[in-house]
């Protein structure tokens, strides 16, 4: 899908309504909150008695304690409803609550404003798994990935806009608070006119019974989700952001007055750097990752969010001015740059640790319970958020200033990606196949799309050099069995990145029968359970640099289990630090160059029943030989 169709989705009745719904929903959440959080940091005696960081920590935790509350009902709803009808009731509600909050600003009644945050976070929750799940319905599913893209875009803007009206408006003399009364009453009115053009959206189970049993349902929701483990762990790991985010977030009213000493106007600043970061590293991530959904990028995001988190810690005990200043004189003191640049890349780093996360768990939960599993997400969201707002007030008393308090987010952040990633060691595998392809070779993937997404599959590569199955992974959607001679498996550094990849050790039947029949009942095992298996038919390293003949275990593989063969072919790799020339290990090792070209071409599948060793090496050598 190229770019301009994708934008061209805004013009169409289809989606432009509904993206501006969910914007004009995001955009009043962040004025409203961002507005109150200034108020409260810097003219906190006018309103309560309160300590400004407890408030200020406090207000972001009401806000998404809701989520733990109906996140599973709203999940049933979105399930058993006409979504552009539900989408309608959502924006009446916020035009309510926001009369509420105008209300609270005119009376100067400061719990009338936190039932408010409590109601917008109730709006949130109930709307979150319509927008999910109202586009699959309405978008083809070549316009999914662009649909999504352009979702996140904009719910990226609205929170940046919100944030930074919410911040001017209010501390405009002497109307501030009006101000933010009528913006947020006229944005709710804009939703709401919105609303009214998203077309018709069929309910896909409108018999469904919603249980009102929201803490059973919210339980039944997570052990669904928890049955496919890469997507409960992704939506564990995303949920660890918005611990993240909601902690650092949460401390920028205080740490920008208090601490930098800056009056609002640095507020607004370091709020534009982290969103632009976070927009910047999400935009980033298709073009980082081959326009295809990389959960290399996972790991990457969560070392920058670490280094980048201590780092700020040490940038601000370096800050040394005592005076007020606005944001054009902050920005000329000495050591600010360092500080606006670990907060812009923390959201940069922000972007490719979260994108990949939400795609996978889009991509590989049950189609028919997208909803559901997106509620479950809130739901773990909500109680990392309200951990995270717990933490922060609890550490701050204990003495802990906002610097420490950023420096004990990062070391946590590094402990749990290091947990995670142990656990599904596909993140770290497709890290390294990332870091491989972005560093040493410059990698061109023909008719890449030939790889299925789904279902089971043998694929066939002529075997080039011992990193030939990291290339091949960073091609492939989805993750790889490769079945790997087993002496590989006792080379210190590659033996540990194949087992951890769940790799197949196969033996010559002279040399052990036994490991290469139990290959062989691995492979089929994972075959059955819908995998995709790599072989390298020859057998060994080609010494020549041409293709060895295709041994005859790809044609009791298939035999077994009855599954399409895709060839592949790689050219390239030829003279590569892993590879033989001449029968000489690490011969040429660097003559290519750091950024040498190789190419990995996918054939048409071949059925079952005609994949013999001769046509597979026929059709990888034919591959091989088309894109020289």
């Amino acid at each position: 899908m190229s770019q301009s169709s994708q934008f061209s989705l805004l013009s169409q009745r289809r989606f432009g309504p509904f993206f501006w719904t969910q914007f004009f929903g995001a955009f009043n959440d962040n004025l409203f909150k961002t507005a109150l959080m200034v108020i409260l940091a810097y003219d906190a005696l006018s309103w309560t008695t309160l300590d400004p960081s407890t408030i200020t920590n406090l207000i972001p935790g009401l806000f998404i304690l809701p989520y733990v509350v109906f996140s599973a009902t709203a999940g049933q709803l979105a399930d058993k409803f006409e979504k552009a009808g539900l989408a309608r009731f959502v924006k009446w509600m916020e035009l309510a609550i926001m009369a509420v909050a105008a209300a609270g600003w005119m009376t100067h009644t400061l719990w009338l404003l936190v039932a408010a945050v409590v109601g917008m976070g109730v709006h949130s929750t109930l709307f979150g798994p319509v927008k999910y799940a109202y586009l699959p319905q309405q978008l083809k599913p070549e316009e999914l990935v662009g649909g999504n893209g352009l979702i996140e875009m904009g719910t990226f803007v609205g929170i940046l806009l919100g944030e930074i009206l919410g911040a001017v408006l209010i501390v405009h003399k002497p109307l501030g608070v009006e101000l933010v009364a009528g913006a947020t009453i006229a944005v709710a009115v804009f939703g709401l006119i919105a609303s009214y053009r998203v077309p018709r959206t069929p309910a896909p189970e409108p018999d469904l019974t919603v249980s009102l049993n929201f803490v059973a349902e919210s339980f039944r929701n997570l052990n669904f989700s928890r049955k496919n483990r890469p997507v409960f762990l992704a939506m564990l790991g995303n949920s660890w952001f918005w611990f993240y985010g909601a902690l650092i977030l949460a401390q920028f009213p205080v740490y920008s007055k208090d601490f930098l000493h800056g009056d609002h106007s640095v507020f607004v600043l370091l709020l534009t750097v982290f969103s632009v970061g976070i927009g910047t590293g999400s935009l980033l991530c298709e073009r980082l990752s081959g326009h295809k959904i990389e959960i290399g990028l996972v790991p990457f995001g969560s070392i920058g969010l670490s280094l980048f988190g201590i780092d700020l810690y040490f940038a601000s005990n370096a800050y040394a001015n005592t005076q007020v200043v606005d944001a054009l004189a902050f920005v000329s003191q000495a050591g600010v740059p360092r500080i606006l640049i670990d907060i812009v890349m923390i959201g940069v780093f922000g972007g490719f640790f979260i994108v990949p996360l939400f795609a996978l768990i889009q991509t590989r939960c049950d189609p028919k319970h997208i909803s559901r599993t997106i509620a479950g997400m809130n739901i773990l969201n909500a109680l990392f958020m309200v951990a995270a707002a717990g933490v922060a007030i609890v550490l701050l008393g204990k003495g802990f200033t906002i610097p420490e308090l950023f420096l004990v987010t990062a070391i946590l952040n590094a402990l749990v990606a290091a947990y995670i990633f142990s656990l599904v060691p596909e993140f770290l595998m497709r890290f390294l196949a990332w870091i491989l392809i972005q560093t040493v070779h410059r990698v061109k993937v023909v008719d890449g799309e030939r790889i299925p997404t789904e279902g089971a599959a043998v694929l066939v590569c002529n075997h080039v050099s011992y990193v030939d199955a990291i290339v091949i992974m960073a091609a492939s959607p989805r993750p790889i069995r490769f079945v790997m001679d087993h002496r590989i498996f006792k080379m210190p550094l590659m033996g540990w990145i194949f087992r951890t990849a769940k790799a197949i050790p196969i033996a010559p039947a002279k040399e052990d029968p036994f490991l290469m029949e139990k290959a062989f009942i691995d492979i089929a095992q994972a075959l059955h359970e819908g995998e995709l298996v790599c072989i390298f038919p020859e057998g060994k390293l080609t010494r020549t640099g041409q293709i060895s003949e295709f041994k005859g275990g790809i044609a009791k593989i298939v035999e077994r289990s009855k599954v399409p063969v895709i060839p592949l072919a790689l050219r390239g790799l030829w003279g590569h630090l892993l590879s033989h020339r001449n029968g000489h290990l690490f011969e040429r090792a660097f003559k290519a160059g750091l950024r040498s070209r190789l190419s990995l071409a996918v054939g048409v599948p071949v059925a079952p029943e005609a994949a013999t060793p001769e046509l597979l090496q026929q059709k990888v050598q034919e591959l091989r030989g088309k894109w020289k």
